[in-house]
């Protein structure tokens, strides 16, 4: 881990237009490495063919409203027997990979391992996944941490997804919009309905904020899609404001990713 951060303080020092220059002796001095495993491969931002063959990416068709794939074509803008019965407080939700063990390294590499060098090549799939999101005036928003736990862990991976999309979509990006009121437990280890009841109310629009979310286009940005627990509370602080529309964007999502969608 000491070798991980001292290569990204090295990378952080290295201005962008000195790298541009020097290309290949930057690749020489910090080969890239896999994103999942750290093997070295060819390109910065790549996957060895081992992670890439594992990689499970999130492709058409898929439900209209969760994303979540179908296992055949059902037609244009089909939504799945769960968006049905039980509508979300969001209206659509996009992920670039599901949740298995190659995309699992990548976010843990992210938001435990100090490994913020990851964000920027995460957000490109996360771009490409949420493309049909992107609309004129759209601000992004990160799932906020905990004051207490943004100090422990030093930074909030969700920010950093969440600018690296900004920047890519020249689109707004806000972190001041929502705030967790109050330090909920970790949610790994809970099923959905302790997961929600573990976030219930503990998001909130600052009032100050409020003038920033009614009647604007809302893009919730977020590692990893469980259950959907965090998001919904989150979408329902912001609906409350007056939010018009809300999207939500992940990198994964955990499940075997196919919609039962046969009734």
């Amino acid at each position: 881990m000491a070798e991980q951060k001292a290569e990204f303080r090295l990378r952080q020092v290295i201005p962008s237009a000195v790298k541009a220059k020097m290309g290949s002796l930057v690749d020489v001095l910090l080969p890239p490495t896999c994103l999942a495993c750290e093997t070295i491969v060819g390109r910065q931002g790549g996957t060895c063919p081992s992670c890439w063959a594992e990689l499970q990416f999130i492709e058409r068709p898929y439900c209209t409203i969760f994303g979540t794939p179908f296992s055949r074509d059902l037609g244009p803008d089909v939504i799945s027997a769960q968006a049905i019965a039980d509508p979300p407080d969001f209206d659509r939700a996009r992920s670039a990979v599901l949740h298995d063990q190659v995309s699992r390294k990548i976010v843990s590499g992210l938001k435990f391992s100090d490994r913020a060098d990851l964000a920027p090549w995460m957000a490109e799939w996360m771009a490409r996944a949420g493309a049909d999101l992107v609309e004129p005036g759209a601000r992004l928003v990160p799932v906020p941490l905990h004051r207490r736990r943004l100090f422990s862990r030093r930074y909030n991976q969700s920010a950093d997804l969440a600018r690296h999309l900004a920047r890519i979509w020249k689109l707004d990006y806000d972190g001041r919009i929502l705030m967790r009121t109050r330090a909920t437990r970790q949610q790994v280890g809970l099923n959905a309905k302790g997961r929600q009841l573990n976030v219930r109310g503990a998001f909130r629009v600052p009032h100050d904020q409020e003038i920033n979310v009614r009647g604007q286009h809302l893009i919730l940005v977020d590692d990893v899609y469980t259950t959907g627990a965090t998001l919904q509370a989150c979408s329902r602080a912001l609906r409350r404001k007056g939010a018009q529309k809300i999207d939500c964007l992940t990198f994964s999502r955990v499940g075997n990713g196919v919609a039962n969608n046969d009734q």
